[in-house]
């Protein structure tokens, strides 16, 4: 199978490519050249300044020869897709695409976006999406930001009104070697430096949010771009069992060997760096059973294994700034000593 990727290089993108080139498919990457991972000399690369986020221009060589599938890595928003969609409409026999958990409304009231109650959970793919659109726009710098555009409701909305078959991978929070986010850095850290307590927020304490090890995600992507029973259809993709905050933070002290504990107070007793700037009575827990049960995905990769080679990377890859500071662990000391 011909399998043309827009994107691809970065994070979830290499996994993706060794998943699909391990099974024998001709791959086609139309990226900038920015980044340059190891992958098979077999894997075709396009290169253009038009591959910048986000994208809208694809030259002709993409479809000579013409894929198959079309696996879009990161739309941004209506027009960047609709561009894709006209391009590959009649030349491919499908698209694939990658949302994410953010179009839940669920997601709107975490972020205090979205009026009214907490949302139940698990969402699953029929749940219901933000009516207040571009969460991120007010992080922009302007209209040349990609963020200024970003909407994957409106990435959705295009891909299933075009006439080219379509899917949709909505992703929840990806970890591994490689996150850009360092998500499971700062407790990571704390460990590092033998902090004897981590402090978090009472409701953080018991909030749970699905997260998926990298490798994981990119075998589901895998396995939806191959199989030709995605299409027409949205999957949550992420864990199967969504542990709390704490659970989580706990479970990579023990594979730190971590002897400290972790102690709960409330948002009015923590220092400010460690007051979380979402509403944590929202849990964002993505029901995943669909893609397991009508695509048969399995994993593939443990939590434990997948937790542990995050450490080992974190470990070997200090960010150059974002770590906690000396005055934050003064004020983290602070905060624990007085009375509560």
């Amino acid at each position: 199978m011909r399998i043309l990727i827009i994107g691809g290089t970065n994070f979830i993108g290499p996994h993706v490519v060794t998943a699909l080139h391990r099974q024998g498919h001709e791959l086609t990457l139309y990226h900038r050249g920015m980044h340059e991972p190891e992958l098979p000399s077999a894997v075709r690369h396009i290169h253009s300044p038009h591959a910048a986020i986000p994208v809208r221009h694809f030259p002709s060589e993409l479809t000579d020869p013409p894929p198959d599938v079309v696996l879009h890595m990161f739309p941004i928003g209506e027009d960047d897709t609709r561009a894709a969609m006209d391009c590959f409409r009649g030349v491919a026999r499908r698209i694939v695409a990658i949302s994410s958990g953010d179009v839940y409304r669920a997601y709107g009231r975490l972020l205090g976006s979205e009026p009214g109650p907490p949302e139940m959970v698990p969402l699953s793919e029929d749940a219901a999406l933000r009516e207040n659109l571009f969460p991120y726009r007010h992080a922009a710098s302007g209209p040349a930001d990609w963020m200024y555009h970003y909407e994957k409701i409106l990435v959705e909305r295009v891909l299933f009104a075009g006439r080219l078959p379509a899917t949709v991978l909505r992703l929840a929070a990806v970890y591994g070697p490689g996150d850009p986010y360092r998500r499971f850095r700062p407790y990571i850290k704390r460990m590092q430096d033998g902090r004897a307590v981590i402090l978090m927020e009472a409701a953080q304490a018991v909030w749970r949010w699905t997260h998926e090890y990298v490798e994981q995600a990119a075998s589901a992507i895998a396995a939806a771009t191959l199989d030709e029973r995605a299409i027409g259809n949205v999957y949550n993709i992420g864990e199967a069992v969504v542990p709390t905050f704490q659970e989580r933070v706990r479970r990579i002290g023990e594979l730190m060997r971590w002897s400290g504990t972790i102690a709960s107070l409330s948002r009015a007793q923590l220092p400010e760096h460690l007051r979380v700037p979402y509403e944590p009575r929202q849990d964002l827990v993505m029901d995943t059973r669909r893609v397991r049960t009508e695509l048969g995905w399995r994993d593939t990769v443990s939590v434990t294994e997948g937790i542990r080679r995050t450490i080992t990377w974190e470990q070997s890859n200090p960010p150059g700034s974002g770590d906690p500071t000396a005055s934050e662990y003064a004020a983290e000391d602070v905060a624990l000593a007085e009375p509560g």
